[in-house]
């Protein structure tokens, strides 16, 4: 009986492409870089994003913290007269957020570590933002 053909996996092994080699044999190029603790890919990237999500979450509750605390950087995050200084608030967060995945991707590519720290910090950063975004909170710094 022949092998599996080209797309076919035998029982208890890793799926991956192999090839039909010279006289019936097969060429296995699945990728065999497996790090520690039999991680396949780098988590650097998966890191990357996961923090950024926590960095952008307290850019948020940040923001609004100092919009209520100051009327100047209510009227500078003022994009839009009808919508008031939210449209600053979200747009700068996004922005923060964008900026922070890049910078992170790239400090982080190609590392190999387990993903319990950046949740942690993501965790951490995120808890920070929704806790400014309460409003019983960021009253206690309004000008009023």
């Amino acid at each position: 009986m022949e092998g599996p053909g080209p797309l076919q996996v035998r029982a208890g092994e890793r799926p991956g492409f192999r090839f039909k080699g010279v006289a019936g044999g097969h060429v296995d190029v699945r990728p065999q870089d497996e790090g520690p603790a039999g991680l396949d890919k780098p988590e650097g990237p998966v890191s990357a994003a996961v923090i950024a999500v926590g960095f952008g979450a307290c850019a948020l509750g940040t923001l609004t913290i100092l919009v209520e605390a100051s009327t100047t950087v209510a009227d500078w995050l003022q994009f839009s007269d009808s919508v008031g200084p939210l449209s600053g608030k979200a747009i700068m967060s996004v922005l923060g957020w964008s900026v922070a995945w890049a910078i992170l991707h790239v400090g982080l590519r190609g590392k190999r570590h387990g993903m319990g720290p950046a949740l942690t910090i993501a965790l951490v950063l995120l808890g920070f933002g929704v806790l400014g975004t309460f409003p019983t909170f960021f009253h206690l710094f309004s000008g009023d």
